[in-house]
């Protein structure tokens, strides 16, 4: 069964005006993604400043997730590193904390080979018990999981379960569906490809867009997922340019500004990310209030 189906929020996480995490800022957020539509919480994960974040803070930050969640929603922890020690440890962690599933970004910078990738998630899927999700998204970590090796790890490792696909390339994530046969789950993980990837069988998203409207991003899952690719694409286009503006600096920096625009209190950004140039800002306002979005 999959850990979810339609729209997952990659939730960013709250800092407080001198850098340390606001966690009561964070359980707001929780209780709003639980009464607005998503169906899943992915915690400190690329949005969530998870590079940023030291360990003890990423341990705290998923188990606080889990308790406020209370079982309201699946909590997805982000887990993965550049190194396959550190990426066990955060997901023995996650698991001990109670989390529903593991998101696991491909090892970043080192730029291992298939072989190494296939090392380092079978290490993890073997240390934990909990049903994981690849993540693929190689414009930010350097290297590109093939079809063939997402098959390989799926069809060896009975809780590798899923892939959140973020490389824009529809015939490579055609071809991963055909190759797993069925034994994974696909997830957008580009928010201007969802309808796109649910009609080759994709059954949900890993949303940035989904932190600040998040009931369009759900119904416009929900309406795919049901045939009504019609509508659901009506959303997807309503959505195309508020999703490039999100995108228009390196996430979770317009995210995270837009949080802020619309009273959110999200906080500032953690170094070395930092504040929106002007004339983005100014683009990220415009596009916002031609979605609808209220801006304080």
């Amino acid at each position: 069964m999959a850990i979810f189906k339609g729209a997952g929020v990659a939730l960013v996480t709250p800092m407080n005006q001198d850098g340390t995490v606001n966690y009561d800022k964070l359980s707001e957020l929780i209780d709003f993604h639980v009464d607005n539509g998503p169906d899943a919480v992915i915690i400190a994960g690329t949005t969530g400043e998870s590079a940023c974040l030291t360990m003890e803070e990423h341990r705290i930050v998923i188990e606080r997730a889990v308790e406020m969640a209370s079982g309201r929603i699946p909590i997805i922890a982000g887990t993965g590193s550049n190194s396959t020690a550190t990426a066990v440890q955060l997901s023995k962690e996650a698991e001990e904390a109670g989390a529903d599933g593991l998101l696991l970004v491909t090892p970043y910078y080192n730029k291992a080979t298939q072989a190494g990738l296939v090392s380092h998630y079978s290490s993890i899927a073997d240390a934990v018990k909990l049903p994981i999700i690849l993540y693929n998204v190689p414009g930010r970590t350097g290297v590109n999981i093939a079809p063939e090796t997402v098959a390989a790890l799926t069809k060896t490792k009975s809780n590798i379960v899923g892939l959140k696909d973020a490389t824009g390339n529809m015939a490579q994530s055609l071809k991963t569906m055909d190759l797993c046969d069925g034994k994974v789950d696909l997830y957008s993980g580009e928010d201007g490809l969802v309808v796109p990837l649910v009609s080759i069988g994709a059954i949900g998203v890993i949303s940035v867009w989904s932190n600040i409207a998040p009931r369009d991003v759900h119904d416009m899952c929900e309406l795919a997922l049901s045939g009504r690719f019609a509508e659901a694409i009506k959303l997807q286009l309503k959505g195309r340019e508020l999703v490039d503006a999100l995108f228009c600096e390196v996430n979770p920096i317009p995210v995270k500004t837009a949080m802020n625009l619309m009273g959110f209190e999200a906080g500032p950004l953690r170094s070395p990310l930092c504040e929106m140039e002007e004339n983005h800002l100014e683009y990220l306002k415009k596009v916002m209030t031609e979605y609808g979005l209220k801006l304080v």
